[in-house]
């Protein structure tokens, strides 16, 4: 696995949203409260330590990894430790939905509304999110959630989330702004939708 989160349970964040253990559907709600039980011991370097790096992004796949924006002067806020789905390869980077910019509630619907686009039925290490821009440019947490990235910027390695991970990737508090609060980035991303 990527990074390990809870051991005792395979998630499955798609069809349908089930404990292993209890077989319970699993809500939004459900893996707010379970990421709050080790929010206070998660931090992006815990998480480096016990990941799989990579050198580049794994397409189909959510990464989280140290970015320093070139444009950062100009910009009005910008997140530091990015959540983000690679969409496309552009010359010297690539374009990404940074599920940071998302309001939690809104993450959790995203990464719901884009199970459409996984590449198997099984939703573990095996599946791969297909999602290209002009497959959900139309979705309304797009406009805020879209960015660029460029290799020459990166300053770290890329940690590597399956899709079994990312409900709780979505939800862990290390996201990383610069030039405005969490509760500021949320206001603003909310008038986009």
């Amino acid at each position: 696995m990527g990074f390990l989160i809870n051991s005792g349970m395979a998630i499955d964040i798609f069809e349908p949203l089930k404990d292993l253990q209890g077989n319970k559907l699993k809500s939004a709600t459900w893996y707010r409260n379970a990421v709050s039980l080790i929010a206070d011991r998660t931090s992006p370097s815990q998480l480096f330590k016990s990941g799989k790096l990579l050198g580049r992004p794994s397409a189909g796949r959510m990464s989280m990894f140290f970015y320093d924006p070139k444009t950062k002067a100009r910009l009005p806020y910008y997140d530091t430790f990015p959540l983000v789905l690679p969409l496309e390869p552009m010359r010297g980077g690539f374009i990404g939905l940074n599920f940071h910019y998302l309001p939690y509630g809104a993450r959790f619907a995203f990464l719901q509304q884009l199970q459409s686009l996984a590449s198997n039925g099984k939703f573990d290490q095996s599946t791969k999110i297909q999602a290209t821009y002009d497959q959900v440019k139309s979705n309304k947490y797009v406009k805020a959630s879209i960015k660029r990235y460029l290799y020459s910027q990166v300053r770290s390695q890329f940690l590597r989330v399956n899709v079994d991970e990312m409900a709780l990737a979505a939800y862990l508090p290390v996201a990383q702004f610069q030039g405005a609060s969490l509760g500021s980035v949320f206001a603003k991303s909310r008038r986009t939708f």
